[in-house]
């Protein structure tokens, strides 16, 4: 049996159509319903012996390859040296990004991670019946801006509820503002709320009052 493989399609042989699709799911680690079936060519044999079958099975296109394309696309022509690796759930796809860019990738207060990831969101869900929510990560950057404003939301509720004198923060995105609210949800003393328009809309830190509930 003769194989020639690529990343995404592959050619291979059996004695039967089924035996040749088999040895190339086989060697794609893919099932049926993953890829496309060409079939090349049947070769009969000499009185019915030796025959050949050929079959090209090209891998179908899901989401993550979408995104890892559209991505590693757009860093070559941004110059960057960067790679996408990205991981389809039913209702996600989860991105990670390594390189030796990738802190460009992520820009002040993660700016520039946040466009690229509205961009590849609006890319996956263009023309398609679901919706597909789209995460985007380098170097850990989500989780230690994640700790970094729990540790900021616990110190400020703190002085806030110290001195009675409410804290306005810098503005930040829905994502981080979430993270903000939720922390301080049920804290005892002091309550958030989010005012302004986007890209300005901030949370605020006052103190609680009888009946106050977090927004």
């Amino acid at each position: 049996m003769t194989n020639t493989a690529c990343d995404k399609a592959l050619e291979a042989k059996g004695k039967t159509v089924e035996e040749a699709i088999f040895n190339g799911l086989e060697l794609m680690g893919l099932g049926i319903d993953q890829v496309h079936v060409d079939i090349l060519q049947e070769a009969k044999g000499f009185l019915g012996l030796g025959k050949s079958v050929t079959v090209r099975l090209t891998k179908k296109s899901n989401g993550a390859d979408k995104a890892e394309e559209f991505l590693d696309g757009l860093f070559a022509k941004m110059g960057l040296t960067a790679r996408a690796h990205a991981e389809e759930t039913e209702d996600s796809i989860n991105i990670n990004i390594d390189g030796d860019s990738t802190g460009v990738l992520i820009g002040r207060r993660g700016e520039t991670l946040d466009s690229i990831q509205y961009l590849t969101s609006l890319v996956i869900n263009k023309d398609t019946e679901g919706y597909k929510r789209i995460f985007i990560d380098t170097e850990n950057y989500r989780k230690k801006r994640e700790e970094t404003l729990v540790n900021l939301a616990n110190r400020i509720a703190g002085k806030v509820a110290k001195t009675g004198r409410r804290v306005v923060l810098e503005p930040m995105n829905p994502y981080e503002r979430r993270i903000l609210h939720a922390t301080l949800h049920d804290h005892p003393s002091v309550s958030t709320v989010s005012e302004g328009e986007e890209p300005y809309r901030r949370v605020i830190i006052k103190k609680k009052r009888s009946g106050n509930n977090n927004k």
